[in-house]
């Protein structure tokens, strides 16, 4: 019996410390995800240290970069359009912030019980939908990794992991968000500031963008 149970134990303390070498916890790096609708695809590369996150998409001619963090209490959005040699910025106020924040989806989650392996990860499948929009999600989402919440990763915090993939389907059209790669990086002095750039306020952006 004695021989069960240290077998047993040791055992226990294998399965532990495997647990706990395979979680990895990301503290500064750089997270790509690649997002696929019907206009096609386009790839998202999130900074982040410590509190702070800043979204690099490329559209072209332009790169956007959305800056904000865990807290959501600053954003700011940074338009570089290289052959134009402008470079623009826009940090909302708090007014702008609380009204931004109304469009960022309030969603339930309910587990599906399904589990998966993607990208390499043990993955668990959760569903939600929006209120406000009527979008469904399908978020699948793992413990091998944390990481602070980014732009992408926060409205599917309550999930209980990472998201991986996640799935939404609002008015007939159907967008896939998949992580491509999370790393460890060291984030570049000033990523998460507009220095160099013109400031201009968030509604004179909005008016450029023939945004309202």
């Amino acid at each position: 019996m004695n021989k069960v149970l240290k077998l047993a134990l040791g055992l226990s303390f294998t399965i532990a410390a495997f647990t706990a070498n395979a979680q990895k916890n990301y503290t500064e790096g750089v997270v790509t995800y690649t997002s696929t609708a019907a206009a096609g695809s386009t790839e998202s590369k999130i900074l982040f240290r410590g509190d702070s996150s800043a979204t690099i998409i490329n559209s072209p001619p332009a790169v956007i970069k959305l800056i904000t963090n865990t807290k959501h209490t600053y954003f700011a959005v940074a338009v570089d359009v290289a052959l134009a040699s402008k470079k623009i910025a826009a940090v909302l106020t708090p007014d702008e912030l609380d009204q931004a924040m109304e469009d960022v989806p309030k969603l339930t989650f309910a587990s599906s019980g399904d589990t998966k392996q993607i990208a390499g990860y043990n993955c668990k499948k959760f569903t939600a939908k929006d209120a406000k929009s009527g979008a469904d999600f399908e978020v699948w989402v793992t413990n091998d990794v944390t990481a602070p919440s980014n732009t992408i990763s926060s409205p599917f915090a309550s999930a209980g992991g990472f998201p991986v993939e996640i799935i939404s389907s609002a008015n007939g059209q159907k967008a896939d968000v998949l992580l491509k790669s999370i790393v460890d990086q060291k984030v570049p002095a000033g990523t998460f500031g507009v220095a160099g750039y013109d400031r201009i306020t968030y509604d004179e952006m909005k008016a450029m963008s023939g945004r309202k």
